[in-house]
């Protein structure tokens, strides 16, 4: 089977890594950081006018008429780029929530305990009630949890809600984007740094981790394409698994490329990390994903 993306995929793929390149490129990462909690709603809107949250609006309702997949390389780009905000909530209430597909409106949602960018957004859907800020390990990340809910009568609930397919894929496509980017980010220092008098890329161990960094990605990569075309639970929970192991372990490989000089703020591959294990605990974790295919192979 020939499974490639097509020339429309690639040039869209191509036009929002330049619409981010422009609106969110380093300078404007860096503010972010220095500015924690607050959402620039320049971007936001620069995002919805070209078309990023009504992606897969049909274009009768004003979206652009795409799909899943064209979403999926959409979201990796924004993970790639470490896009703040939350990016799939608006996207997923593009076509009930006013203003949303137009990045007029920013809506956040309750994922399990958590409520990502609650204090900026304009809606916010689930339960809020007692909602606590809590310390990110993420900058740009900022998080509450609920808290002091008193449990509802009626039967004993066995664990949280399952997570909404289409967001855990997303979630998968964003982790893609940070494993691809850290695994350029340590070629491109090893290839650059010298140690002895020769880059640190000649040195078999650094090759190997590399490789490494490149085999996991690609290996998501696949998983992660495959499950925006069938849109099977289990695919989509398989992909996600790998994904957050391509970003969390490839961004980790990455800081030990780059060698104490990663964990300075000088450097961006910390920050890639703080957002991998963020979105690693999104939808139920890998939990709610290992359960899905346990019981999918089970029956």
């Amino acid at each position: 089977m020939r499974f490639q993306l097509t020339h429309d995929q690639r040039a869209l793929q191509a036009g929002v890594r330049e619409l981010l390149g422009r609106c969110f490129g380093r300078e404007a990462l860096r503010a972010a950081v220095a500015a924690p909690g607050r959402l620039d709603r320049a971007l936001w809107r620069a995002l919805g006018g070209a078309g990023f949250f009504a992606l897969r609006l049909p274009e009768a309702a004003g979206g652009v008429g795409l799909g899943l997949p064209e979403a999926v390389l959409a979201f990796e780009e924004a993970g790639r780029a470490l896009v703040p905000g939350p990016l799939i909530a608006t996207h997923l209430v593009a076509a009930d929530v006013p203003g949303a597909a137009t990045g007029e409106t920013v809506v956040a949602a309750v994922d399990g305990e958590l409520v990502e960018w609650l204090a900026a957004a304009d809606r916010v859907l689930g339960e809020t009630a007692g909602a606590a800020p809590v310390r990110s390990v993420d900058p740009l990340t900022p998080l509450h949890r609920i808290t002091g809910s008193a449990p509802a009568a009626g039967p004993v609930r066995t664990g949280p809600a399952p997570a909404d397919p289409v967001a855990v894929l997303l979630t998968a496509a964003e982790q893609l984007g940070t494993a691809a980017r850290v695994c350029e980010l340590a070629v491109q220092h090893a290839r650059t740094r010298e140690q002895f008098g020769r880059p640190i890329g000649a040195f078999q161990a650094v090759q190997h981790l590399c490789a490494d960094l490149l085999v996991r990605s690609e290996v998501a990569r696949v998983a992660v394409y495959a499950a925006a075309v069938t849109a099977d639970p289990a695919d989509i929970a398989a992909a996600r698994l790998l994904a957050d192991e391509a970003a969390v372990r490839g961004a980790r490989d990455c800081l030990q490329v780059h060698g104490g000089m990663g964990f300075t703020w000088e450097a961006d591959v910390h920050l890639h990390l703080k957002r991998a294990w963020v979105r690693a605990e999104r939808g139920g974790g890998s939990t709610q994903s290992e359960e899905l295919l346990a019981a999918r192979l089970a029956g």
